[in-house]
């Protein structure tokens, strides 16, 4: 099996094409922190000017960076950011790329995933699914999702699909590694209907039963089920509650594991998320973005069935 450097350097130089000449940043924390350092080495090797910044763990996904961490973001060429809580949708990572930086966030990656799984993918595949999929999202006015005989219907009007290939190589590019999604922010008060959540949840973990979610004019109303008392968060103020995103995994070596880095990658599955999506075209800014993953849905885009029972069909 490769060493972490090693794989390390495949992802550097694969997906985030780095350069000898350019300041490599890592951002980590305490629990990924040999993840973040096998990265700072390997950007050492390649020859770049690298830089390790390790901080305590957030205590929720979106929550800030300190300020020194996101100064530094500011001055870097390509940033990877291997931490426990994600730091995909804060401002600090917004800004980085607006200043056009190159980011590529890890959040919750395991060294058991850094060898196997989504990141082991041929991205070539994975970038053409996905960039298909994206402008399918951004054409679309409404979507549909058909869960276990529940509808669910989001608002697509007026905004752009995201692609999250795991491929970053031009300035201001910027997702998740390993990726493979295609996703939107619905119109905030755009979503109404019911699904069940059942592969995993953002605060939980794999479920052991579904999650029966209801909402109304893209508040979330209800969620309930096994493990549903751990997500009190959502409920906190109105912004957590919010519909915040649509997502399409397209990354075919994804495996369900109970973490959402991996999880919403899964092939063939659709994801809803609260709170935040100010970073993707959205308007709500929160106190969090906590993703759900639904498998085996069954997808409209203005009535055109893409994806039937897990399955893709266009």
């Amino acid at each position: 099996m490769k060493s972490l450097v090693e794989i390390s350097k495949n992802i550097l130089t694969d997906c985030m094409g780095l350069k000898k000449d350019e300041t490599l940043l890592v951002i980590t924390d305490t629990l990924k922190y040999e993840i973040g350092k096998a990265l700072y080495e390997a950007g050492l090797e390649l020859g770049c000017e690298s830089l390790l910044m390790s901080m305590q763990v957030r205590s929720v996904s979106g929550e800030e960076p300190p300020a020194a961490v996101a100064n530094a973001m500011l001055g870097a060429d390509v940033i990877v950011c291997p931490t426990e809580e994600s730091l995909t949708h804060t401002n600090a990572k917004i800004q980085a790329v607006k200043n056009g930086a190159r980011v590529g966030t890890m959040p919750g990656i395991t060294e058991e995933m850094f060898t196997k799984g989504a990141i082991t993918a041929d991205f070539k595949e994975v970038e053409k699914r996905t960039l298909e999929l994206t402008q399918m999202l951004t054409d679309a006015k409404e979507a549909v999702i058909e869960k276990d005989g529940l509808l669910m219907k989001l608002n697509l009007q007026n905004r752009e699909g995201v692609p999250s290939t795991g491929v970053y190589k031009n300035s201001g590019n910027s997702g998740n590694l390993p990726s493979g999604e295609a996703y939107i922010a619905p119109q905030e008060d755009g979503c109404n209907g019911e699904t069940r959540i059942d592969g995993s949840m953002v605060g939980v973990g794999t479920l052991t039963g579904s999650l029966h979610v209801t909402v109304k004019n893209g508040q979330l109303q209800t969620i309930t089920g096994p493990g549903s008392e751990e997500l009190d968060i959502l409920f906190a103020k109105p912004e957590n509650g919010i519909v915040a995103e649509l997502g399409i995994g397209t990354n075919e070596k994804a495996l369900l594991c109970g973490n959402t880095l991996e999880d919403e990658k899964v092939y063939g599955t659709v994801h809803i998320a609260f709170g935040t999506n100010s970073s993707f075209g959205g308007t709500n800014k929160a106190d969090c973005h906590m993703d759900g993953i639904i498998l085996k849905p069954t997808l409209y885009l203005d009535g055109k069935k893409i994806i039937e029972q897990g399955e893709f069909v266009y």
